[in-house]
């Protein structure tokens, strides 16, 4: 055995940096690859986004196509094309020994309606399909409101966009009862009054709650409301009296809905058959009028849409904002 040391044959050690370039080469490769998968991917997720934002804002611009309205016996649920007010399929009958009393609107197209028995009130959540037919009407477990007040004509609902929070008032006699129920847990809190009134116009922005204040008084065998007051609740606030709220302003002469958006107050005035709603500042200052529309009757409702693009008017008919009036006689409530 020799132990001289012998000199690698000529082109071995560039042979070895030969075999190392493709390595190198290959793992070069794999990074420019993975930063373009990366950057595709990265691209698709910003597609998506994108898509998800236009077909949300086109939404908001977009009317809703269908009313769903109960009607006055409480006896069913019926859908209305907001084009043609013709019925869409057939009548939604409510559960056994219940009566459906109001109804509300979510952003995803559902609603949400109100039915009683007695002083039992429970909530259901009603769908759609994509044709506007009625296709399922599904029991929400959790929310639920029972107590001392009752379902009368004067009684509201109020649900969130997303249909988190239920607000519903009672009453017992002239005096109303406002419950708020969170829909995932079935948490309740309550906010009574003494005092006579009637409590209307409610409507969610974000934790707050808005109402319409009408005191009340007896003459003649007649009840007559004195004066319309918005106030805002902080649900997030502790339950108790409803003295608690905030008035905000005391609604012009024919002025008899509003609806509380956060930024400002929208007013429902009707003189002479005609609907005007009329925007209003926090501290009450008069601004643009927002729309304009010839009805058949007093305003008893106003309701934001979910999306926030627009409002419906009950006045004899329905009066969908930016489309034709849809028949609403035989109709105790309605949403779109």
């Amino acid at each position: 055995m020799s132990d001289r040391r012998e000199d690698p044959p000529p082109g071995t050690s560039l042979g070895s940096w030969k075999g190392l370039v493709p390595i190198g080469v290959a793992a070069a490769t794999a990074l420019v690859i993975g930063a373009g998968v990366d950057v595709v991917r990265s691209h698709q997720r910003a597609a998506k986004k994108q898509r998800e934002a236009e077909t949300t804002a086109e939404a908001a611009q977009s009317p809703a196509r269908f009313v769903v309205g109960v009607t006055k016996s409480g006896a069913a649920l019926v859908v209305r094309d907001a084009q043609t007010g013709a019925d869409v399929g057939l009548p939604v009958a409510a559960p056994p020994d219940r009566r459906f009393h109001r109804v509300a609107a979510l952003r995803d197209g559902s609603y949400v309606v109100a039915s009683n028995a007695g002083r039992d009130v429970t909530f259901q959540r009603f769908f759609l399909d994509e044709d506007g037919r009625p296709k399922s009407l599904e029991d929400i477990a959790k929310a639920g409101v029972s107590g001392a007040g009752a379902s009368t004509k004067w009684s509201q609902l109020a649900v969130s966009p997303d249909g988190d929070r239920i607000a519903y008032v009672t009453y017992q006699g002239m005096r109303g009862r406002v419950d708020v129920v969170s829909v995932p847990s079935g948490a309740r809190k309550v906010w009574t009054t003494k005092s006579s009134g009637r409590i209307g116009s409610l409507a969610w922005s974000g934790a707050t709650l808005s109402f319409v204040w009408s005191p009340v008084r007896s003459a003649g065998g007649e009840v007559r409301e004195t004066k319309h007051e918005v106030r805002t609740l902080d649900t997030g606030g502790a339950a108790g009296d409803l003295k608690v709220s905030k008035a905000l302003m005391t609604l012009p002469q024919g002025g008899t809905a509003a609806v509380f958006t956060g930024r400002g107050i929208v007013v429902g005035i009707v003189k002479d058959s005609q609907l005007s709603l009329q925007a209003y500042t926090l501290e009450g200052q008069p601004g643009e009028v927002l729309w304009e529309q010839k009805v058949k009757g007093d305003l008893t409702d106003l309701d934001p849409t979910p999306m926030g693009n627009g409002f419906l008017a009950t006045a004899g008919d329905i009066y969908p904002q930016g489309t034709d009036a849809v028949p609403g006689e035989d109709l105790a409530d309605a949403a779109w």
